[in-house]
């Protein structure tokens, strides 16, 4: 409804106003590169003009307007060519209106002539800013239809220490018995972890599985011999000992249990995760994707049922596995930053 998108456009621009207080107080005279985000971007472009630093982007969404695939937040059904590249521009034209008020009130703190905020991303198109997009071409290849600049690299995996270990009693938990099925949504499902607590619990059962659940933000948690509620445990460490990933696809997290070669199970909740959800499926890495609003006990036994007992699922995922271990994205990252160095910006 129109008056709950203008709620929208007003909570999305207050928490891009504190952004913006937040990357200047961060922001220092001497600054020799800014690596921007999706998200601070279109604020970092006004700082680094300020600041007369050279900027790299560095994406975890294909933001850029298409006609492969029409826009990564908002867009679950292709409008054909022609109509995926026009509601990308219109998606870019809503972001630059969320951060109009706070780009103006940027550029008058930092002592810049006024400019809007449109304006500014249409400059940097034309200057061809270098975008480095962290995510595997085996899951989103690079559109043919993108301008110079912009780059898929291959993901960016968190670092892991050499010595970094299991805990011991979730090492005893997958030692005891065969592999388990993770479930964890991260940061999302907030208020109704009671919900998704009884619910995963009588999945798990009801699939005849093991389970390991995250307890997350929305503080899952479930108990009995074939369960363990586990706290934060890099995915490096753990996906690989599972038999699925009952998850909410985010970036990261479907390009962790990708990259362990084991079969998803998408549960989406907003933003980008039905898109990747959706990419995971098309890849034959996952189970169709079940909308968090429509999750129900007999819908996630079943798919968990899908995706360890076909053997489709987890073919998928390892052939996926294997194409994304060919790539290298944070050394093309280590390369475009000693050449905007060498360049000296």
């Amino acid at each position: 409804a129109p008056r709950g998108r203008r709620a929208l456009l007003r909570t999305a621009s207050a928490f891009v106003g504190r952004l913006g207080q937040g990357m200047v107080d961060a922001a220092e005279p001497g600054t020799d590169l800014l690596l921007l985000s999706t998200t601070t971007a279109p604020l970092g472009w006004h700082i680094a003009e300020a600041l007369e630093a050279p900027s790299l982007g560095l994406y975890l969404q294909p933001t850029a307007p298409t006609g492969d695939f029409p826009p990564v937040v908002g867009g679950t059904r292709s409008l054909g060519r022609w109509g995926n590249r026009a509601a990308g521009r219109l998606a870019l034209r809503v972001v630059d209106r969320i951060h109009a008020d706070a780009a103006r009130d940027l550029r008058r703190r930092l002592g810049l002539p006024a400019a809007e905020a449109r304006a500014v991303r249409g400059a940097r198109e034309a200057a061809r800013w270098l975008v480095l997009h962290g995510f595997s071409q085996a899951l989103v290849p690079r559109p043919r239809d993108w301008r110079t600049g912009l780059e898929v690299t291959g993901n960016w995996w968190p670092h892991l220490p050499a010595d970094a270990a299991l805990p011991v009693e979730l090492a005893d938990f997958l030692a005891a018995g065969p592999p388990p099925v993770f479930v964890g949504f991260g940061s999302m499902g907030g208020g109704a972890g009671e919900r998704l607590s009884e619910l995963a619990a009588r999945a798990l059962r009801d699939a005849g599985v093991r389970g390991v659940v995250q307890a997350g933000w929305a503080g899952l948690a479930a108990h009995g011999d074939d369960v363990l509620t586990v706290g934060e445990v890099p995915h490096a460490l753990l996906f690989p000992h599972v038999a699925a990933v009952v998850q909410h696809a985010g970036a990261g997290t479907a390009a962790a249990a990708a990259r362990a070669g084991v079969p998803t199970v998408p549960v989406p909740v907003l933003a980008d995760q039905p898109f990747w959800a959706r990419r995971l499926a098309a890849s034959g890495a996952a189970t169709p994707p079940i909308p968090f609003a429509e999750l129900t006990a007999e819908r996630l036994t079943a798919a968990i049922t899908t995706a360890v007992r076909e053997p489709a699922p987890r073919s998928g995922a390892q052939r996926l596995a294997r194409a994304m271990a060919t790539e290298d994205g944070a050394g093309a990252v280590l390369r475009a930053v000693g050449a905007l160095a060498a360049a000296g910006g």
